[in-house]
């Protein structure tokens, strides 16, 4: 769910003689990533800014912020790093930590077993399940996830929760970074039926909507999950070291204190004990 609340050339010919020499390729060769984050002294992470409440912009000052931004902010800050945001469409951020572009995927990312043979995770530092988003007035005519089929559900191509959807036979509405109020507007006026995703998104999103026909559907839940960040495979040496400061903060209390401030006092590090169906996707 999303809502917004308003000297190269000399490097490469120094690079020549030195290559020409052998010595310092092979050393280049030999340094990780995480040594590299270091000199450079620069964390990357990729964002979409627009997913409240893990990655928005606020509405007076337009600052980046959000539960997973503030996360991120405060492991760089442990880890000694300066930090810089790419925002993107999340289909964007697997790409990019793939080729490199980013180090870092931070925007309320699902841990699943297909993502966890192309990816690296941190530890999980929020545990949730799905929902489903539908018209307060007739719940979309739908009953249970089997009255999935044939109805508009909106989203984006790559989510779970799209897979949710696909799996029950449901008409996808594809979205590219859209902004919450035009989802949640979309299912209220009857161009979409229904809109799955987390449990503690879906429940701030209605509360800054109350004036549209949608509620969160009483009777489904599905789909416990974790949400770590995501990395590139390769990169062990940065997962050690986000896992290692992400054990202090869970320790100290610091992402129970950003979960509430962000969540509207929920802890959303503790696990849930909400009974979800499981549902098995392709």
């Amino acid at each position: 769910m999303k809502r917004t609340t308003k000297g190269l050339a000399a490097t490469l010919f120094l690079a020549i003689p030195l290559a020409a020499c052998g010595d310092d390729s092979t050393d280049q060769a030999d340094t990780t990533r995480w040594e590299e984050i270091q000199e450079e002294g620069t964390l990357t992470v990729g964002t979409a800014g627009t997913l409240y409440p893990a990655s928005f912009r606020e509405e007076e000052s337009d600052t980046l912020t959000g539960f997973d931004v503030e996360l991120m902010k405060e492991i760089a800050k442990r880890l000694d790093l300066e930090i810089e945001f790419k925002e993107m469409a999340f289909d964007n951020m697997l790409t990019s930590v793939q080729n490199g572009q980013i180090d870092v995927a931070a925007n309320d990312i699902s841990v699943t077993e297909d993502r966890k043979e192309k990816f690296a995770f941190s530890k999980p530092y929020k545990y949730t399940y799905g929902t489903a988003i539908v018209r307060k007035s007739d719940l979309s005519g739908i009953e249970s996830l089997e009255d999935l089929k044939g109805k508009k559900a909106a989203g984006e191509a790559t989510t779970v929760f799209m897979d949710v959807a696909r799996e029950y036979g449901a008409e996808e509405v594809i979205y590219d970074n859209a902004t919450n109020d035009q989802y949640l507007r979309d299912v209220s006026t009857g161009r979409t039926d229904v809109i799955l995703n987390d449990y503690y998104l879906q429940t701030l999103a209605l509360a800054f909507f109350p004036e549209f026909d949608i509620t969160i559907h009483p009777d489904i839940a599905y789909n416990p999950q974790e949400v770590a960040f995501l990395m590139d495979k390769e990169n062990d040496e940065l997962q050690e070291n986000i896992d290692r400061v992400l054990d202090e903060m869970l320790e100290d209390g610091t992402v129970k204190e950003l979960s509430e401030q962000f969540y509207n006092g929920a802890d959303v590090s503790v696990e849930s004990d909400v009974d979800a169906t499981i549902v098995e996707t392709k």
